[in-house]
């Protein structure tokens, strides 16, 4: 543990965001003995989505040294259940199943627990961590001739300024995206399209047993729902639905309305709310997917969210990020040491690792909604160990030697193939999706704008 106390306002790095990706990278980073600045925009606790993580996450936690107390703090995440309208059954898959059974089981965690949690280890090894402070503005063009530093303007809640002017700048500032909003590197997905609308309930119906913390995902005409148990007794239900749905079916109703409106047209996930409380306002949100140009230039880097977004379908969000701080923490480790070679080489590694996961998951969210996709999860088939590797993917083991490529080929195969058995379901759903990416493209609004109302919470995308 880092134990060396830094001042003023030139340091080794400054992160921008205390979410998971933020707080990971500046935990690592000053627990090698570098001066690392964490500013974080809101104050810890605060709200945010995206409580299901990964078994993958697993072994990060190990080696940030905080699994102990993540899983103090969560629920076992076993598995995940499928629920379709169009089936009488319940599809489920068990991350034990996969091809690698060493990662079992992940958790679900209130975020708001979790990302305080990752941010006061950081500056328990040595970070020097600010909240209630927004970074506005980096110039990486600042610097004097052989001084090779940028200029960090930083505006606390009172709108006091300060400039800091580290060696290094890494961005994990979410989906505000700065510096690919800087540097105008942000790019919509145009395949691509969607928006959220969710809240929390008290006295939802949960599965017996160990059971009890697998994720749901429930089908329904516009999209999909999220069904996710949290440890002390709340579910967390969402809609995520493409944002004409919104737009054409709100017609005035509150948001608590029209998400329960929403609710009543998956009749099997209504009737494991049919006690429930909602315990707070309902929460909006646009998730347009997007990348950007580059991760990484000259003394910057953006991980997580800052670099791409993809839909929260597979619970990836949490693990790509922290696993993006991993990847870029190895190459500013070498980068400020002075060993150049070294550092472009992992550099490169990152480039490759940030493009990678998102693009995985990427494949089957284009297709979730489709009825190929459906009928391959309501009637999965082990053939040549396809479902194993599909397990692996949905884990997040996407960066090791686990042989899931070749029988991704083969899943895909299979997929194209019930696509032709299915082709004018196949053709209408394709023809559905692509008037309304169209139609969002050239609204060009996020589905979070159909959505809000004066007063209440909403996640910009």
């Amino acid at each position: 543990m880092a134990s060396q106390q830094f001042a003023g306002t030139r340091p080794d790095v400054v992160v921008i965001g205390g979410g998971p990706a933020g707080s990971t990278v500046a935990a690592l980073l000053a627990d090698k003995g570098h001066d690392v600045v964490l500013f974080e925009k809101a104050q810890h606790p605060r709200f945010h989505i995206g409580e299901s993580l990964l078994p993958m996450n697993m072994p990060l936690f190990d080696r940030l040294g905080v699994r102990a107390e993540v899983e103090a703090i969560g629920i076992p995440k076993l598995g995940a259940e499928f629920v379709s309208p169009w089936h009488e059954h319940t599809s489920r898959f068990f991350f034990a199943e996969a091809m690698d059974k060493s990662f079992p089981y992940a958790v679900h965690v209130r975020r708001s627990e979790f990302d305080e949690l990752l941010f006061r280890h950081a500056a328990k090894l040595g970070a020097r961590t600010f909240e209630n402070q927004r970074v506005t503005h980096v110039d990486m063009d600042a610097a004097k001739s052989g001084d090779m530093r940028a200029v960090v303007k930083v505006k606390d809640a009172q709108g006091v300024e300060t400039a800091w002017q580290p060696r290094f700048v890494i961005d994990a500032s979410g989906r505000d995206t700065l510096l690919s909003n800087q540097f105008d590197a942000k790019q919509r997905n145009r395949r691509h399209a969607s928006a959220a609308l969710f809240g929390h309930f008290a006295n939802a119906q949960r599965a017996p047993g160990r059971l009890e913390g697998s994720i749901s995902l429930f089908w329904f005409d516009h999209g999909w729902f999220w069904y996710i148990p949290l440890r002390d007794g709340t579910t967390s239900v969402g809609a995520v639905a493409h944002p004409g749905y919104f737009k054409d079916n709100r017609k005035g109703a509150s948001l608590d309305d029209f998400l329960m409106q929403t609710i009543a047209l998956a009749p099997k996930l209504a009737e494991r709310l049919k006690d429930a409380t909602m315990l707070e306002p309902a929460t909006s949100t646009g998730n347009y997917a997007y990348d950007s140009k580059f991760c990484r230039g000259d003394r910057f880097v953006m991980i997580g969210d800052a670099f791409a977004f993809v839909d929260p379908m597979f619970s990836s969000g949490v693990f790509l990020a922290m696993n993006s701080a991993f990847e870029s923490a190895a190459g500013v480790d070498l980068w400020l040491k002075g060993e150049a070679r070294a550092a472009e080489k992992q550099f490169r590694h990152f480039e490759k690792v940030m493009k990678h996961g998102p693009k995985m998951f990427s494949w089957f969210i284009y297709r979730i909604t489709s009825p190929a996709i459906r009928k391959i999860f309501m009637q999965p088939r082990n053939v040549w160990r396809m479902q194993e590797a599909l397990l692996s993917i949905l884990a997040g083991d996407l960066f090791r030697d686990t042989p899931v490529g070749p029988r991704l080929w083969g899943f895909k195969f299979i997929y194209y193939a019930s696509c032709i058995s299915l082709f004018p379901q196949a053709v209408k759903t394709w023809a559905w999706r692509r008037a309304n990416v169209k139609r969002a493209a050239e609204e060009k609004v996020t589905g979070a704008v159909y959505l809000q109302d004066q007063g209440v919470r909403s996640e910009s995308a």
